[in-house]
């Protein structure tokens, strides 16, 4: 925090003490709540000192006297009008530490009896192949963003105790939830016959396609037998549909019809599959086992489902305005496969004779070319972009829609959420 901010903070509490009982409510309210946090503004102040009563703002619901309070009124409106209350931090290295732990939690959860098997369970857990570690940073955010509600009353030893015990349990959720995304990368690197993976070369050229295969079942039976060991039913159904939704997604990209290809609510669903379900149904864990409401935990399924939305849809973006060395993996690499996303859909619409062009296939050079011009011609890229942004704007309402809060680190998680949002639409890999 810095020290303007607490300036404002311990200006605003001494507005209100040299005033009417209750006049510093309103403003630490308007302070502290996510509403501040989420980028309201106080009214636009000049940037002098008001020496007229007149001049402060009467949202703030203070008697309009004092030197304290027009210091404070003077302070607020000034520093709010440009700056966040909450300070913005990288989203990951607020979470760097326990990102630690989990890498090495995991390292030891993917050993196995057989040498093969341990050495490509654990290919993409060792250091310098973890990649971003995007999923568990969101699910300790959220986790942190949605602290759970323990009354301060509670004595001390057992508030810290009941605190690290639901910690713990969290930060398993994001190690089961990694688990089975790695288990889906080299089940994904079988199918579409890859050769590159996170920058380094994909397991399945390196130990085969059976070797991996197994591999990704054996990081899928871990992640079962530590979901187990949680103990919530509905946590289990939850990470269970995810795996159900990964399988069907992939089922869905490899058997489609002529018509299905051309549909954009095909491909969104598909999407939802492959990429959303997973980080939607892990937020949402985080939340019910947490202990939240039913609404709460939606919020937090939503935050997830968005994101993940927004996230491949870039990534579609990126396969055709990326290089290998940017995006770890082959650029191009959805058209070659046949695959077609947002992008081509909406350069589609705008030239029906791409229709012709993909019930062709890739198979021939020429075709690649040929939609890769129409591409070019279309508005498909930035359309893209543009829906993206609009699941950016429905993740970082549902983070708006959470319950109120005074926690600074709950503030502080939620302006991170917020933050990643951002750099999932502005990534350049």
């Amino acid at each position: 925090m810095s020290w303007r901010w607490a300036l404002a903070r311990r200006l605003a509490t001494l507005a209100g003490t040299s005033t009417a009982p209750g006049a510093g409510a309103q403003p630490q309210r308007l302070l502290s709540s996510s509403g501040a946090l989420l980028g309201t503004r106080f009214p636009p102040a000049s940037h002098e000192v008001p020496s007229s009563p007149s001049h402060f703002p009467p949202s703030l619901g203070c008697r309009r006297s004092g030197f304290w309070w027009r210091l404070a009124a003077w302070w607020v409106t000034t520093y709010y009008s440009t700056v966040d209350p909450v300070e913005r931090q990288d989203p990951f290295e607020l979470v760097a530490d326990e990102l630690s732990i989990l890498a090495n939690r995991l390292r030891s959860m993917v050993a196995a009896e057989v040498p093969k098997l341990a050495s490509a369970a654990e290919y993409f857990f060792k250091l310098g192949a973890e990649g971003k570690r995007f999923r568990p940073t969101v699910l300790l955010l959220m986790a942190s963003a949605l602290k759970f509600p323990i009354s301060e009353s509670t004595e001390g030893g057992v508030f810290s105790m009941l605190a690290s015990t639901m910690r713990t349990r969290q930060q398993n959720i994001a190690e089961i939830t990694e688990m089975i995304h790695v288990a889906s990368l080299l089940h994904d690197d079988v199918l579409d016959d890859a050769d590159t993976r996170r920058g380094v070369t994909s397991l399945n050229c390196i130990m085969g396609n059976k070797l991996s295969v197994l591999a990704g079942d054996f990081l899928l039976s871990r992640a079962c037998v530590a979901l187990a060991a949680l103990g919530n039913t509905e946590v289990v159904s939850l990470m269970a549909t995810a795996v159900e939704h990964l399988v069907t997604g992939e089922t869905m990209q490899i058997s489609t019809s002529r018509e299905q290809r051309r549909s954009m609510e095909y491909y969104l669903q598909k999407t939802y599959y492959k990429t959303a379900s997973l980080i939607s149904n892990s937020c949402k864990a985080v939340a019910v086992l947490t202990g939240h409401t039913a609404d709460v935990s939606l919020l937090a399924y939503e935050y997830g489902r968005n994101l993940g939305l927004a996230f491949q849809l870039i990534d579609d973006v990126l396969d055709f305005t990326g290089t290998s060395a940017s995006l770890g993996k082959g650029s191009l690499s959805d058209i070659r496969h046949g695959i077609i996303t947002a992008p081509m859909l909406y350069a589609m619409e705008e030239f029906p004779q791409l229709h012709d062009v993909i019930d062709q296939g890739f198979d021939n050079p020429a075709n690649v070319e040929l939609a890769l011009d129409y591409l070019q011609k279309s508005r498909g890229i930035e359309r893209t972009k543009e829906l993206a942004q609009e699941h950016v704007n429905l993740a970082i309402k549902a983070i708006e829609a959470l319950p109120d809060s005074d926690d600074e680190d709950v503030l502080i998680s939620r302006r991170a959420l917020i933050d990643i949002t951002q750099r999932v639409i502005t990534r350049t890999k």
